[in-house]
């Protein structure tokens, strides 16, 4: 089973990308609280494409969604055409962060940690001036 979802890069998204994630996890009976993690993966990463990913007059920019249902798996790949960012790049510091007291620790940095820490795999590309972001969760 396989549902898309194409929208702009702006935050007001967000809700319409919550909404397919949601529908998704939902189609998949996934537990609540693998649909609350999945849905701060998707939303951290989606908030880095919108804020990072493109300039001010890139506005007319777009991201895709496409989400594969199997006997086992949820796969949910975006796509963006963004500058290039590799997520994983960016695990390794923010890890090292969660033992830092949190005074001690700058404002944000602990999404990207957080969003793979919602996924059972993660996998990035970038191919022909796109990034490809793969999440997948096993299904229980």
């Amino acid at each position: 089973m396989s549902e898309k979802l194409t929208v702009s890069a702006t935050l007001d998204s967000l809700k319409i990308i919550t909404e397919y994630i949601v529908k998704v996890a939902n189609m998949a009976n996934l537990e609540k609280k693998a649909i609350y993690k999945l849905r701060l993966a998707i939303d951290e990463l989606a908030t880095n494409i919108i804020n990072y990913g493109y300039s001010e007059d890139d506005r007319e920019s777009y991201i895709f969604f496409e989400s594969e249902i199997s006997d086992k798996t949820i796969v949910i790949t975006i796509h963006d055409s963004g500058i290039p960012f590799d997520p994983t790049s960016k695990l390794e510091v923010e890890s090292e962060m969660i033992n830092v007291a949190i005074d001690d620790r700058p404002i944000g940095g602990l999404g990207i940690f957080l969003a793979f820490d919602g996924v059972d795999e993660f996998y990035y590309e970038r191919v022909d001036n796109e990034n490809i972001n793969i999440l997948t969760i096993y299904r229980k």
